[in-house]
């Protein structure tokens, strides 16, 4: 699965315009995107200065979605 793929599979749910964590540039949206078990991964890539990190959303049980 390309990078691309995995971010076009959760593009109803994934936060957009997230400030670069080192220069403060928005980026339009993750490069990746991991879900875990009361979690999501994000890296984060900017385009302005090449800084690359990793934002992990923690979420309640009770706010967790139940699978169909």
């Amino acid at each position: 699965m390309t990078n691309a793929t995995m971010v076009n599979t959760h593009s109803g749910d994934i936060p957009t315009q997230n400030p670069c964590a080192q220069c403060g540039a928005p980026i339009a949206q993750p490069d990746w995107i991991e879900p875990g078990e009361g979690r999501v991964s994000y890296l984060w890539s900017c385009p302005a200065c090449g800084y690359r990190f990793e934002a992990i959303a923690i979420y309640d049980e009770a706010a967790i979605p139940l699978a169909a």
